[in-house]
């Protein structure tokens, strides 16, 4: 087992590593989205609906922060996206917690979302120019893994700080972001990236291939990434409540729950990656990790409402979770060149960025009109028709390079 982990672990560059670790702290000061929609209906007193509309605002600031921070990616480098993204994001935050009308609200989180994930696409190039093409699937899950253990960091400080006051929750999430930019700029120095062919960091400029909004192929892509992740967000909307409601069990198990779910991801997910990758396509280890959401969720109808059906649920999910992701990045990655990997890359951020405007809404909606024991049916079938969906773009793709392949 020791060796397994060792061999999972090899091969990754130092500079990786540096981004991951910048990662894990800025993750594990992710303490204000986690606790905003409390923060505004009990501290600044809110409606539930107008809560929303902020959340809605933080959505679309997302959406315009992934196409800038992929566009400015492509035209002047990742680095300074990264760090200025991280710097004038902790200070947004802190600025953030000095408003107090709603329009400011608003204003000031619309702003914090654009700047803070133009984060995300820059990041997810880096990743790929400190990475070799046979360890940059297992360098994503290596941010992963950062993300995942930094996730089960945050919302638990968080909550300590948040009952001494909410004050609090801005300022750590702030600094904990100028740190990481700090950080960054001292042990992880920026490069000069001239841009050329993949395998030569060094030649001239020669673009090659389509701008990302023209590949047909990566759009449905994108498209059906969407659809997962709207599936996936159950977990931070629907999911809670029905674990409250239903199941009857209190936030402490709802919480340790969620924490198991980052910590076997963090234990388990690079072994995992380092075992399957190379032995079949991308998108058709994605359809298998939809299949098992598709069994997640229907076990939730299956099983008895105790809380081993939480339990049950919870271990489907997570592997779920880990079978489809890092295989994702693996794809967007596999059709991306030098020239064009941020726009590749904001297209992927700003999949997830629409679901999570969308589904949590409408998810609730739904489970209100319908019920939950009828929505984890809707979900299930949704989870089946998305991985069919990876199955046929696998059977396109595999068409249209037989038909490039010469006789």
């Amino acid at each position: 087992m020791f060796s397994l982990y060792k061999k999972a672990f090899s091969g990754l560059s130092p500079s990786t590593w540096l981004l991951s670790l910048v990662l894990l702290i800025n993750r594990s000061g992710n303490m204000v989205l986690p606790f905003l929609t409390i923060y505004l209906t009990q501290r600044m007193h809110l409606s539930i609906a107008q809560a929303g509309v902020v959340v809605a605002f933080f959505g679309v600031g997302s959406v315009f922060g992934a196409l800038a921070g992929g566009r400015l990616s492509d035209r002047i480098g990742f680095y300074p996206i990264q760090f200025w993204s991280l710097f004038l994001n902790g200070v947004l935050l802190i600025v953030l917690g000095q408003m107090q009308t709603m329009a400011q609200i608003c204003a000031c989180t619309f702003v914090t979302a654009l700047v803070g994930d133009a984060f995300r696409p820059a990041n997810a190039a880096a990743t790929a120019w400190y990475s070799q093409p046979e360890n940059r699937v297992r360098s994503y899950s290596l941010n992963r893994l950062a993300v995942n253990l930094g996730f089960s960091i945050g919302p638990a400080a968080g909550g300590m700080l948040a009952a001494i006051s909410y004050d609090f929750l801005f300022w750590a999430d702030g600094l904990t972001c100028i740190l990481a930019a700090l950080l960054m700029r001292v042990f992880l120095p920026p490069v000069k990236i001239v841009k050329g062919a993949a395998d030569d960091k060094t030649a001239p400029a020669t673009p090659q291939g389509p701008s990302a909004y023209k590949d047909v192929l990566y759009m449905l892509f994108s498209l059906l990434v969407t659809f997962f992740a709207m599936s996936f967000f159950q977990i931070t909307s629907i999911i809670p409540i029905y674990f409250k409601s239903v199941l009857r069990l209190s936030e402490f198990y709802i919480g340790l729950l969620l924490a198991a779910n980052g910590l076997t991801i963090a234990l388990l997910e690079m072994v995992l990656v380092y075992k399957l990758e190379g032995s079949k396509p991308s998108l058709v280890l994605i359809a298998r990790g939809l299949l098992l959401g598709s069994l997640a969720y229907l076990s939730l109808n299956l099983l008895p409402a105790l809380g081993l059906a939480a339990v049950v649920y919870m271990v489907f999910f997570t592997f779920s979770e880990m079978l489809s992701m890092p295989f994702m990045n693996a794809f967007w990655i596999s059709r991306s060149q030098e020239h064009n990997r941020g726009q590749y890359a904001a297209m992927y951020t700003i999949s997830y960025s629409v679901a999570q405007i969308v589904s949590p809404p409408l998810s609730a909606y739904l489970a209100e009109r319908l019920g939950f024991r009828e929505w984890w049916y809707v979900v299930t079938v949704w989870c089946l028709v998305t991985s069919a969906g990876f199955m046929l773009l696998q059977r396109r793709l595999s068409a249209q390079s037989r038909a490039h392949s010469p006789l």
